[in-house]
C-alpha cells in the first residue's frame, strides 16, 4: 500500500501507525494503546453459531497488555462449539493484531482485535472456522501457485415502524433513493463504521426488496465489499454483520439476514465474488476473455456445489429461497451476466473502449487497467453461512477444479448463455444437476463429497461430522413444499431463524 493509499484510509489505526494492517505488530498495538490513552481491550472471536463473542480487558498496565497481547487467554471451549467436550475444553485464544479497530460503540475508548484459537499443546485448533480457511487458501496457492480472493455481497433487511410518507414501490427498491428509501442515512453510517474498522467496502445501496407487513417496513440492503485475501474477506464480513446489528440496536431498528422473510418477496442472498492472483495480476481473463484459470475455478465450483450448499445455506429457510423460476439459482450451472445461474460471470470491463472519455470529452484516455475487477460470482450462500467455512468450501472447489482431468470439458457442459427457466431452454434445462432443496439433502451431498473438503487436512473430520450431524437434525426434507404456500407457518420459522448467522 502506498503512502498516497494511506492518506486516503477511513481505518483510525492504519492512519495513526502509517502502515496497511497486514504490518500491524504488537509493538505498534501498545503505542497506540499507551497515545491514545486507550483503557480496555476486547478480544473478539466467532463462535459455532456464526456470531462473535467478546471477552474484555482493563488495561492495569504495561506489563498486563504485553502478557494478554503475547499470550492471550484461556476460554471454554465447549460453550464455543458443539464438537469440544466439557471434559476437556479448554482453549486459547490469541489475538491477531492485524485486525485491531477502536470500538465505534463502546462508551469507553476500547481496542478490539480477533482471535485465532489454540488447542492445550499450543497448535490451532484444527476444527476451527477461521483456522480452516487459512488451511484452504494454503492449499489452494500450494497447489495452483496463485493466491485465492473473494469478498462478499451482504444483503439484509431493515424493519421499522411503518410510514406513510413516500411510499416505496413493492419490490421495486434496486438502487432506490430517499426520500422512497428509508433507510439510506442508516446504511452509509453503517459503510463509514465497517471502514472506520478496516472493511474495505465497494459500494452501498437499497435492494428489490421492499414491503410492509404487520405495520412495519422491511427495506433490504446491500453492502458490497472489495476482493482481498479470503480469510481477510470472512474477518471483514463478520465484523460488518456486528456493526450493522449494533448500530440497528442504538436506532431501534430490527435487522435480519436471514435467507427468506415471506413467499413472493425477495430473499436475502449473500452473494461471494471470487478472483485468482499472481503476482498481483488477476488471472480471470486472457486476451479480454475468460482465462483457462477461471474456467477450471468454475469447473471445480460446478463439481462440488450439492455440497457448498452445507457451508453456505445452513437452516430451512435458505430453501425457501433457493426456489425455480426466481434470481435465487436451483440449477448447477453457469452463465455470463446471467442472474438466473448458480455461478455469474458479471461484467468485467472488457470492452475496448474509454468510457469515462466518451462520458466526459474533455479528458483525455484514461488508460486504465480493467483486468483487475474480474470476478466470478457464486449467487446460492445466504446470510445463514458460517463465513469461514463456505469461504473455505470455494476455495476448495475451486482448487479442486485445477485437480480435475475433465475440468474444461465440465466447465463447457455446464455452461448456459439463454434464461434457463424458459420453456425453449427444457431440454437443456433437464440435463442440469440441481441444488439440494433443504438442510437434509445438503447433509447427504456433504457426506458423499466429503473427502475433497478433508484433502490436505482443510476440514477436519470432526468438522464435517459436525456439520452434517446439525443439518441432519432439522429433519426438512418435506418441509418447503409442506410450508411455502402458508405464509403463517412461513413467518414462524423466519422468526426460529431471524438472527441467523
Amino acid at each position: 500500500m502506498t503512502t498516497q493509499d494511506l492518506s486516503m484510509t477511513a481505518n483510525k489505526l492504519v492512519a495513526a501507525l502509517q502502515k496497511p494492517a497486514s504490518e500491524f505488530t504488537k509493538a505498534d498495538i501498545i503505542s497506540y494503546i499507551k497515545e491514545n490513552e486507550i483503557s480496555m481491550v476486547n478480544f473478539m472471536y466467532p463462535a459455532a453459531d456464526g456470531r462473535l463473542k467478546t471477552l474484555n480487558f482493563v488495561i492495569n498496565d504495561e506489563a498486563y497488555l504485553d502478557a494478554i497481547l503475547t499470550c492471550g487467554e484461556r476460554v471454554d471451549g465447549s460453550s464455543l462449539f458443539p464438537f469440544i467436550e466439557a471434559g476437556s475444553s479448554d482453549l486459547y485464544v490469541v489475538p491477531r493484531f492485524c485486525t485491531a479497530f477502536e470500538d465505534p460503540f463502546a462508551d469507553r475508548d476500547t481496542l478490539t482485535m480477533l482471535c485465532s484459537f489454540f488447542n492445550k499443546d499450543g497448535e490451532m485448533l484444527a476444527s476451527s472456522p477461521e483456522y480452516t480457511l487459512r488451511k484452504a487458501c494454503q492449499a489452494f496457492t500450494d497447489v495452483t501457485g496463485m493466491e485465492f480472493q473473494a469478498m462478499g455481497e451482504l444483503e439484509y433487511y431493515v424493519i421499522s415502524e411503518d410510514s406513510d410518507l413516500y411510499p416505496a414501490t413493492d419490490q421495486r427498491g434496486y438502487h432506490e433513493s430517499a426520500p422512497y428509501a428509508k433507510f439510506n442515512e442508516f446504511r452509509t453510517e453503517c459503510m463509514m463504521h465497517i471502514a472506520s474498522i478496516g472493511g474495505q467496502i465497494k459500494y452501498g445501496h437499497s435492494e428489490v426488496g421492499n414491503f410492509t407487513l404487520n405495520g412495519k417496513i422491511y427495506e433490504q440492503n446491500e453492502i458490497e465489499f472489495l476482493p482481498v485475501r479470503a480469510d481477510y474477506a470472512a474477518d471483514q464480513l463478520m465484523l460488518a454483520k456486528w456493526v450493522i446489528r449494533n448500530l440497528a440496536a442504538e436506532y431501534d431498528y430490527e435487522v435480519t439476514f436471514a435467507p427468506k422473510i415471506t413467499a413472493g418477496k425477495a430473499g436475502s442472498g449473500l452473494h461471494i465474488h471470487m478472483r485468482i492472483m499472481k503476482d498481483g495480476q488477476n488471472q480471470m481473463l486472457k486476451d479480454g476473455v475468460l482465462s483457462e484459470t477461471a474456467h477450471k475455478a468454475i469447473a471445480g465450483m460446478m463439481e462440488l456445489a450439492p455440497s457448498i450448499t452445507a457451508f453456505g445455506n445452513t437452516n430451512p429457510t435458505s430453501y425457501f429461497r433457493l426456489v425455480p423460476h426466481q434470481e435465487a439459482p436451483t440449477n448447477i450451472c453457469w452463465g455470463d451476466r446471467n442472474r438466473s445461474v448458480l455461478v455469474r460471470v458479471p461484467l468485467g470491463w472488457s470492452a475496448k473502449s474509454d468510457m469515462c472519455m466518451l462520458a466526459n470529452p474533455l479528458e483525455a484516455p484514461s488508460h486504465y487497467d480493467t483486468t483487475q475487477k474480474q470476478t466470478v460470482e457464486m449467487r446460492s450462500p445466504d446470510g445463514s453461512a458460517d463465513l469461514y467455512q463456505l469461504l473455505a468450501g470455494l476455495a476448495v472447489a475451486c482448487r479442486h477444479g485445477f485437480e480435475m482431468d475433465n475440468a474444461l470439458e465440465i466447465a463447457e457442459k455446464t455452461y448456459v448463455n439463454v434464461n434457463i427457466h424458459r420453456k425453449e431452454n427444457e431440454d437443456k434445462l433437464n440435463q442440469l444437476a440441481q441444488l439440494p432443496d433443504s438442510c437434509a439433502a445438503s447433509a447427504e451431498c456433504l457426506a458423499k463429497q466429503r473427502a475433497a473438503f478433508e484433502q490436505y487436512g482443510v476440514f477436519s473430520p470432526a468438522m464435517i461430522d459436525g456439520i452434517i450431524k446439525k443439518l441432519r437434525s432439522y429433519d426438512d426434507g418435506n418441509l418447503r413444499s409442506e410450508v411455502q404456500d402458508n405464509q403463517e407457518e412461513m413467518l414462524k420459522l423466519v422468526m426460529k431463524y431471524f438472527h441467523c448467522g
